[in-house]
């Protein structure tokens, strides 16, 4: 039989065993020729032998990376840091322009609400301001005690004391002076700086009798301990 050149491939505890033998082939069929006998003879001398080279076969030796990989390497690990940076700053960005523009129309919103108070706290404060001159002469006296600091106990000594001087009428003229009005300012046309309508409304009359008894008495009931006193005020 012609021989040729042939590759064994022996499985020994699941390691591969390459044997190159010159000679026959070593997968021909039992009792072909001699040859064949040392042909087998050898590849068991392979295997047996096969265990030095178990190391080297099982175990691959480690390439260390070149320069030029490892600054390959670093370049691509700089690349991704940077790209997480460049997302991280993306979405922050982002977020500054969302809560910037959350800001603004909060700050909008309450600017409209504040305008909005101040203009329900100035609607009420009219209202309560019209309200205080409302009624008959001796209720705008009492509403208007606040104004000058005064309890509504002073309203009593007020009453008395109007009451003595022109029993609260607006029209109240004395014949012997020109005293005027329910406070009888002399002369009545001092109440002109409180309004035009001094001789027929008794609000401006009560203004400017209030403003006198505060600045010459400092209360209606010293104004009134003043009258019993001397008989006027």
């Amino acid at each position: 039989m012609k021989a040729k050149r042939s590759v064994a491939i022996l499985a020994v505890t699941g390691i591969a065993v390459v044997s190159v033998v010159a000679g026959i082939d070593l997968f021909s069929s039992p009792g072909s020729s001699s040859a064949s006998e040392k042909v087998s003879g050898r590849a068991e001398m392979a295997v047996l032998n096969s265990g030095k080279a178990i190391p080297s076969a099982t175990t691959p030796s480690v390439n260390p990376q070149s320069a030029a990989e490892l600054a390959a390497e670093a370049v691509r690990m700089r690349n991704q840091v940077e790209a997480i940076e460049q997302q991280r700053t993306a979405l922050q960005d982002a977020a500054a322009v969302k809560m910037k523009a959350k800001n603004a129309a909060l700050k909008r919103y309450e600017a409209l609400r504040e305008a909005q108070r101040s203009s329900s706290e100035e609607r009420a404060s009219r209202d309560a301001e019209r309200k205080k001159y409302e009624g008959t002469p001796k209720e705008v006296a009492m509403n208007l005690l606040p104004d000058h600091g005064w309890s509504q106990s002073q309203f009593s000594c007020l009453e008395k004391l109007w009451n003595k001087e022109s029993r609260w009428k607006v029209s109240a003229d004395n014949p012997t002076s020109t005293a005027y009005g329910i406070p009888q300012a002399l002369p009545g046309n001092r109440m002109a700086a409180y309004g035009k309508d001094w001789r027929t409304n008794p609000v401006t009359q009560i203004k400017w009798g209030l403003d006198y008894i505060e600045a010459t008495y400092g209360s209606p009931c010293s104004a009134w301990g003043h009258s019993q006193a001397k008989g006027w005020y």
